[in-house]
């Protein structure tokens, strides 16, 4: 993102301290550490840091200028110095005018689970339509949002956005700087429950997505009663879900799934009919957006899974599924689901906790166990506090007080060509316990 002088004074309206005259354009940072010369230094804001605390070293390592909230904060090195009354906000109004004049076709995918996998299905098959950004790793905020605009080229034809909140009012924030042409809503579950307090306040939140959608747009939802409810139909609204009469599903493995869907076949490379209903969002999304359907077909054919997300790997004859990403009551039943009825004996379960669910989290973990009671499987693993609920009638469940207890139960009790699913929220990092079910291969 470059912009010169009397554009960044559009953008933002600043009061100009300091200026020089001339046409450069300027890049912008928010980084002391990477700064290059003619950039801009944007001093964000934290509850435990302030990015005007470095300003000075900003300049002394070449920054142009920089933003700032104080006055006061004067360095004669540099050769541009503006007033604001928030940086955060500047650099959103700045990210926001970039993006007018690119204009991009913007795709802004939200959702209590698999709003990832979505978008990185969508980038699967609009790259194939043109140039398009996504949103990389887990910039879903505000920053992580003007840090994608910034990347956008003027040969940019599609920005795919993905937007995570934790609160009401985060995605209104993004949706107002991303202003996109369709919306998604993936579904609306539980996930951040224990911040917003029940289902229909997520279900509100997500529908934020919507409030700064351009005159035409559209908005591609989950047939969701909560989303329905919220609907105001002020935008054309086009649902989804499995229960869609065009939906007929053909073959599903652990490897992919096969469906046919409005007279169109199509595979995924990824297993569980949630993945083919978040399929079902990329191809009406790809339709709205008057992409032909071979596109949409070839783009989904290419799509493979991100890391802990279904991720597939063998370890000394045993196959483990590694779907830790994250976990919430919706997305760990899907697992479970897909798992128990896809994968062949002998098969093992490792669980973890789910995180932010609130005054309930521990009858959402029980819930998971009487879930796991339709089901046969040789062994339950857990591992956390909370997780020490979920405590089905039958089969066997061991709880764990750590990660190398668990690799070296694998090791020694489990049989030959087990298969593992390791589910939990981020925050459990069970991809140690791969690490060290590797490690101890290695002592061997």
């Amino acid at each position: 993102m470059k912009l010169n002088l009397s554009e960044i004074i559009s953008a933002v309206n600043p009061k100009v301290l300091k200026s020089e005259e001339n046409d450069n354009s300027f890049g912008f940072s928010t980084d002391t550490r990477t700064i290059k010369d003619n950039e801009i230094y944007i001093p964000l804001k934290g509850e435990l840091f302030d990015g005007e605390n470095f300003i000075e070293q900003a300049v002394e390592k070449g920054a142009a200028g920089y933003f700032t909230t104080n006055s006061n904060k004067i360095f004669n090195k540099a050769k541009y110095i503006f007033l604001v009354e928030d940086t955060k906000e500047t650099y959103l109004k700045l990210a926001n005018f970039y993006k007018r004049e690119i204009n991009p076709f913007t795709i802004a995918i939200t959702g209590s689970s698999g709003k990832t996998t979505v978008k990185e299905m969508m980038y699967s098959v609009f790259k194939n339509a043109g140039i398009t950004t996504k949103s990389e790793l887990n910039h879903n905020n505000e920053i992580g949002l003007c840090q994608t605009i910034s990347t956008l080229t003027k040969e940019t034809k599609y920005l795919i956005v993905e937007m995570g909140m934790r609160g009401f009012g985060e995605i209104e924030l993004l949706s107002k700087y991303c202003e996109p042409d369709i919306a998604v809503i993936v579904n609306a579950g539980t996930a951040h429950i224990g911040r917003l307090g029940s289902e229909l306040n997520i279900a509100k939140a997500k529908f934020e997505i919507t409030k700064y959608m351009k005159n035409k747009g559209i908005l591609i939802a989950h047939n969701n009663e909560l989303i329905k409810k919220i609907n105001n139909n002020e935008h054309k609204t086009i649902y989804f879900s499995l229960e869609d009469k065009n939906l007929e599903i053909i073959e599903m493995t652990n490897e992919y799934s096969v469906f046919k869907y409005k007279d169109l076949e199509y595979k995924i490379n990824t297993s569980g009919e949630h993945n083919i209903q978040n399929a079902l969002s990329v191809i009406e999304t790809g339709l709205a957006a008057n992409l032909n359907e071979n596109i949409i077909r070839k783009g989904l054919s290419e799509y493979k899974p991100i890391e802990k997300r279904w991720d597939i790997e063998e370890i000394n004859g045993f196959r483990i599924i590694n779907d830790s990403y994250n976990s919430n009551p919706e997305s760990v039943k899907a697992s479970l689901k897909t798992f128990l009825t896809l994968t062949p004996e002998p098969k093992t379960i490792i669980l973890g906790d789910m995180g932010e669910l609130g005054i309930n989290e521990k009858e959402y973990h029980k819930q998971t166990g009487e879930f796991l009671n339709n089901y046969e499987y040789d062994y339950l693993l857990t591992l956390g506090e909370l997780s020490k609920n979920i405590n089905p009638k039958a089969n066997k469940t061991i709880h764990f007080n750590n990660k190398e207890e668990i690799a070296e139960f694998i090791k020694k009790e489990l049989p030959p060509k087990s298969n593992i699913l390791l589910k939990a929220s981020r925050f459990m990092k069970f991809e140690e316990i791969i690490e060290e079910l590797k490690k101890s291969y290695d002592r061997i």
